[in-house]
């Protein structure tokens, strides 16, 4: 019988087999195009839930004190340290793409016993440190909008993030990025809402682009600004946000349209974090340079509302309250897969929570004055730098671990310069504050 003389039914099934033959020789036909566009939207959302670690409390104290110290001087400062996160970051999300695994478990497989306890010990201790400026900033945050005892903001801030960690993971990890990156807006809102109210000179703010220094003083608080730029805890759990955006047995995209999702992906999540630091800087810069005060967030919320007027005074407390919540529940789920990478422990997310809680809520029953713990705890957290990003730079560039996507010779070289600047910026930190200079 010939082939006009089939029925429709049979000639539809015989276009069917031929279109599937024809894309499984021809992976670049429209059928994988139109795939590859749904599975780049699929890939959005790791890079948002890892910069949220960029515009936490700690960050935030620091951008408007040198806005306030400075002005305009250290804008340039925020976008050099940007640039230099959106390639960190990228790398950690490419090696936990290409592997399959994150960088703490590449770190456990590598490293006998004991040296897998104490590198789990130190990044307990920055995890620890990371939450401090966290939960106390929540807690700053709560006191200003409601009256709230330290103390008693701080257990509230512990229970709202242990809730927010019970989506974390599975078919509901996709909601919990969607709650953080929902949260992130609300900082973006909470922190740029001055600028609308009293609009920089944009003379100024390009003044600023152009790097200088005035003073000694200057050159150190660029040094903290930059070698303060990169979050172990961020580093770490991106490699792992890749693989944990996707619920076990779900199908995923092939590595290369993984790895250029995750480029667009950290691109625009790092964008709008950098944004919001350097929106901070701008706000102080342009409405509380020169105000004695500032050096605290309390102070700096005060001298907001003094100035800008109470309503951008209450946002900017939300939005350090969205910080608080969003940062600290993503630098407890850091903690987590530093355990089960490192000592291959699947410890309960609440029992992570617990432990970097606690001292937070010592130092806020304690201290009299808590702002001074951030001080302690930038400087710890600037020793765990260099246990994440070198190791990081080294795999990176493994062929035997990378393969294809190992990393090319002049790609290298700019990732070597970058680590090298910022563990340099951050053992002059280290040294400064150690000789009472910092």
């Amino acid at each position: 019988m010939s082939t006009a003389d089939q029925p429709a039914a049979e000639l539809d099934i015989e276009r069917t087999r031929a279109a599937q033959a024809q894309a499984l020789q021809n992976p670049h036909n429209g059928h994988q195009r139109e795939h590859h566009g749904h599975a780049l939207a699929g890939i959005l959302g790791p890079a948002f839930v890892a910069a949220v670690a960029y515009v936490d409390p700690g960050n935030v104290a620091a951008n408007i004190t040198s806005g306030a110290r400075y002005g305009y001087l250290l804008v340039w400062v925020l976008v050099l340290a940007n640039a230099m996160s959106v390639l960190i970051q990228y790398q950690s999300a490419k090696l936990g793409i290409v592997t399959g695994k994150s960088l703490p478990e590449l770190l456990g497989e590598r490293m006998h016993d004991a040296g897998r306890f104490m590198f789990f010990m130190q990044a307990e201790v920055i995890a620890i440190a990371t939450d401090l400026a966290e939960v106390i900033g929540g807690a700053i945050a709560l006191n200003l909008l409601f009256g709230l005892p330290l103390f008693v903001g701080g257990l509230v801030i512990g229970a709202v993030s242990t809730v927010l960690l019970w989506f974390q993971g599975g078919r509901t990890h996709r909601l919990f990025e969607k709650i953080v990156i929902a949260l992130l807006l609300v900082i973006t809102f909470g922190f740029i809402f001055g600028l609308f109210i009293a609009p920089p000179n944009p003379v100024d703010v390009l003044g600023g682009l152009v790097p200088r220094f005035t003073t000694t003083d200057s050159v150190l608080m660029a040094s903290s600004m930059l070698g303060a730029t990169v979050m172990p805890h961020a580093i770490y759990l991106h490699s792992t946000l890749v693989n944990d955006h996707y619920a076990p047995g779900e199908k995923k995209p092939t590595v290369r349209q993984l790895l250029h999702g995750s480029k667009i992906d950290v691109a625009w999540a790092l964008l709008l974090a950098g944004s919001v630091n350097v929106s901070l800087l701008i706000i102080a810069a342009n409405s509380l340079h020169g105000m004695a005060g500032t050096d605290s967030i309390e102070g700096a919320q005060h001298a907001i509302v003094s100035v800008l007027g109470p309503v951008v005074g209450t946002i900017f407390s939300i939005g350090l309250l969205a910080s608080s919540l969003s940062s600290t529940s993503v630098g407890t789920y850091a903690g987590s897969e530093i355990m089960h990478g490192l000592l291959r422990i699947k410890a309960p997310m609440w029992a992570c929570r617990v432990v970097t809680l606690v001292p937070a809520l010592v130092v806020l029953w304690f201290a009299p004055n808590p702002t001074q713990a951030l001080v302690v705890g930038q400087v710890i957290l600037s020793i765990g730098i260099p246990f994440a990003i070198i190791p990081l730079m080294r795999y990176t560039h493994d062929r035997k671990l990378m393969g294809e996507y190992v990393d090319g010779t002049a790609k290298h070289m700019v990732f070597m310069l970058v680590t090298a600047l910022i563990v340099a910026l951050n053992v002059l930190l280290i040294v400064l504050t150690v000789l009472g200079k910092a």
